[in-house]
């Protein structure tokens, strides 16, 4: 399988269309080609390509931002001498003058497969942008590590958000160079876009069912996402930053594990199981106990779940991480109907609005968990009608 970066690097057409006009890059620390050279490096030994400028999405150009929240700064990097505007600091839509620096861009950013993950809103600014200052954009497509799955509700009317780009579903299944199409389409921007397609990228194809497993190094495309399984995982678990519950950040494997330090993890699972239990297949869930240090519930026992994907076990077309956490929440709202679940704080530039509803792109989740009288099989519905739509949305803009 080739990458989208290495499609551009061995390929002297895409050399020669790029020869005599000003290069810029939107990347970050997963920006590496599958020998794991980094993109701008890689690109600047093109000797007819001239790099004039880079850009950095969140946690940084070099994903040197930990936490959410925490902007970047602009700077010149010094190998290459070109500026590094930061898109996660003063501004998250790049200015005239930074568009000024160059004539086409290449984004070269890896995603999660998922609408919550920033970088997506990031490509749909930039696509604005070019498209307002008549820039070329190129997507280097890559991987979507969640797989072709598609699953979650679509953002209603009106609760776009940085972490909300568009009326997507949580688990899109679409690859950044897809969903730079799609974004084309239903927001209507006219834009010169190229996607520059991966070679022999199978996404239904085991055991990565979307990454190529044994071909293709992981490198975190943002400093929590550790994993395969991480990636796997993370539609569902990305609900419980909008909780008071720990999605295990302070420990090794954050959002791949959850929990608290009041709750009974085997009296949880036990109503989980009554309630809904074809929703927790397809991977396996594990009682555990962790103790995080840093962030909700540091230096705290809590007793919680991890989910594993990275077995044989692993049933991509069973496993919905998305309905697996709302059935967690479900449970513990049934089980202690006044239990404090929303964490009240400022998300992703969003001061108002609760941050679980920014998260879902609405409030019909909270209000089906907060809800005694609203069933699983309201929410299937609810879920089913929406994947269904979404999926038949997509179909034309499918490369592989």
């Amino acid at each position: 399988m080739k990458l989208g970066i290495d499609c551009l690097i061995s390929d002297n057409t895409y050399h020669k269309l790029l020869t005599g006009k000003r290069v810029a890059l939107a990347a970050n620390p997963a920006s590496v080609t599958s020998q794991l050279t980094h993109s701008l490096d890689a690109i600047s030994e093109i000797s007819t390509i001239t790099l004039s400028a880079a850009f950095g999405p969140q946690h940084g150009m070099r994903g040197d931002k930990q936490d959410n929240m925490i902007e970047s700064g602009g700077y010149i990097d010094r190998k290459h001498n070109i500026p590094v505007f930061s898109l996660y600091g003063n501004v998250r839509r790049p200015s005239d003058d930074m568009m000024s620096t160059f004539d086409v861009l290449l984004y070269d950013i890896q995603d999660l497969g998922c609408r919550i993950y920033t970088y997506i809103t990031t490509l749909l600014y930039l696509m604005e942008a070019c498209a307002k200052h008549q820039k070329s954009l190129w997507v280097l497509d890559r991987p979507n590590p969640a797989g072709r799955s598609i699953e979650g509700n679509i953002l209603s009317d009106g609760w776009q958000s940085f972490v909300g780009a568009g009326h997507i579903v949580m688990r899109h299944g679409l690859t950044v160079g897809e969903l730079a199409k799609w974004f084309a389409k239903y927001h209507n921007i006219d834009v010169d876009l190229r996607i520059i397609e991966m070679q022999d990228y199978k996404p239904n194809q085991p055991s990565g069912y979307g990454w190529p497993v044994g071909e293709l190094p992981w490198v975190n495309p943002s400093p929590n996402a550790s994993s395969l399984n991480m990636a796997r995982i993370y539609p569902g678990s990305v609900l419980i930053e909008g909780t008071e519950l720990s999605e295990g950040r302070g420990t090794t494997i954050p959002l791949e594990i959850i929990g608290a330090p009041d709750i009974d993890i085997e009296q949880l699972l036990k109503k989980m199981y009554h309630l809904a239990p074809h929703w927790m297949q397809g991977a396996y869930i594990r009682p555990l106990f962790f103790e995080p240090t840093f962030h909700k519930h540091a230096h705290t026992l809590c007793q919680g779940i991890q989910i594993h994907t990275d077995t044989n076990q692993y049933q991509p077309d069973q496993f919905k991480p998305f309905r697996l956490i709302l059935l967690l929440l479900k449970a513990i709202r049934v089980l202690h109907p006044d239990y404090q679940l929303w964490r009240k704080f400022e998300y992703e530039y969003e001061t108002e609005r609760l941050a679980f509803d920014v998260i879902n792109g609405g409030t019909s989740i909270r209000t089906w968990i907060d809800d005694h009288s609203s069933s699983i099989a309201d929410m299937e519905t609810l879920l089913a009608n929406d994947e269904h739509f979404w999926s038949e949305s997509i179909n034309e803009f499918l490369l592989y």
